[in-house]
């Protein structure tokens, strides 16, 4: 399947059918950066990344934000275009995502979005609903507020998206009750007109998901989690707290700064610290693949610890460039490649 979301002029839309976006996705640690790397050489491409952390200066080691080398291979966009005192949203996002496709189409090059963070890719191709935007006031005093409180006024005001929502993601919990608190209406009933203006057919994009296994995917991640610590997660850590990391709740959901900060402060020891991380990671991992699964249309590419990279970048420049949107149409979302 293709499920292509198209370029557009800076004021316009995104059209659905422009084959020139491509979409990678996948659970954390599953290996798009470097298959997104490889397919962007094979295709003249850039690569926007889609990753709510990245966007975030500083926060490197533990995003696993790519390397100068990487950077220097192909060019990326929206990495390290955030400070860690500002705010970033989905409607941020959107915007910045729809410029640099833009910019990338005006100099005749495929725009290959790549990435973990589901909304993003939800609000690129369905557009934004008509929710308000954040109340820096507001915010802070749901920041403040114990999350059990926020949990029971929002089964009590909107129980639809309670039984939704990610009850382990204060920063998503805060975003339902600031939203109810400022428009006096259910969440969910706002975030159901997401995109009905611009909804795409779920077959409409170029839109590829990575799998594997889950013993493969567990030992990538400890493998991740290993590298993180021996590359400095704890030094990196140290430095993002003097610049006040834990002023941001957003950028403190970042995996591991928070249980390194905890270590820091006495918490637990390193190894313990270690493990804790890994165990995040993969509930994260887990959550990715489910909210993939139920809410975005992909083709999904199976991967197995004998496919090389080169290999599978090759497969999907090859399926990219072959099929046409009429003919996507007819593979429906549950495509296997």
């Amino acid at each position: 399947m293709e499920s292509s979301s198209g370029s557009h002029p800076p004021s316009s839309i995104l059209q659905p059918q422009d084959p020139r976006v491509l979409l990678l996705a996948g659970p954390t640690a599953v290996g798009k950066s470097e298959i997104a790397l490889l397919l962007a050489e094979r295709l003249g491409a850039e690569i926007v990344s889609v990753d709510s952390m990245q966007v975030y200066r500083g926060l490197d080691i533990g995003t696993a934000k790519p390397s100068t080398a990487e950077l220097a291979r192909v060019r990326h966009h929206l990495i390290d275009v955030a400070d860690l005192a500002d705010s970033f949203d989905a409607a941020q996002f959107l915007r910045l995502a729809r410029s640099a496709v833009a910019d990338i189409h005006a100099r005749g090059k495929v725009a290959l979005l790549c990435g973990g963070t589901g909304l993003y890719f939800k609000a690129f191709l369905q557009g934004l609903g008509e929710t308000p935007p954040g109340n820096l006031q507001l915010r802070a005093q749901l920041q403040t507020t114990p999350l059990p409180e926020l949990l029971n006024e929002l089964a009590e005001r909107d129980p639809v998206t309670f039984e939704r929502i990610d009850r382990q993601n204060p920063r998503r919990i805060i975003r339902a009750v600031e939203v109810i608190r400022l428009t006096g209406k259910p969440f969910s009933q706002q975030r159901a007109v997401w995109g009905q203006s611009n909804r795409l057919a779920p077959s409409a994009s170029h839109f590829f998901g990575l799998i594997r296994s889950t013993e493969d995917l567990r030992r990538r991640i400890a493998a991740r989690v290993d590298d993180m610590f021996r590359r400095g997660m704890v030094a990196e850590t140290e430095q993002l707290l003097r610049r006040g990391l834990v002023n941001n709740q957003t950028a403190m959901q970042a995996l591991g700064y928070r249980q390194v900060a905890e270590y820091l402060q006495g918490v637990r020891s390193l190894p313990e610290t270690i493990e804790l991380v890994r165990i995040r990671t993969r509930q994260f991992a887990k959550r990715q693949m489910t909210w993939f699964r139920r809410q975005l249309p992909l083709t999904w590419i199976h991967l197995t610890t004998s496919d090389a990279p080169d290999n599978v970048a090759k497969r999907i420049a090859q399926r990219f460039a072959s099929e046409s949107p009429t003919r996507s149409a007819v593979l429906g979302d549950q495509g296997i490649i």
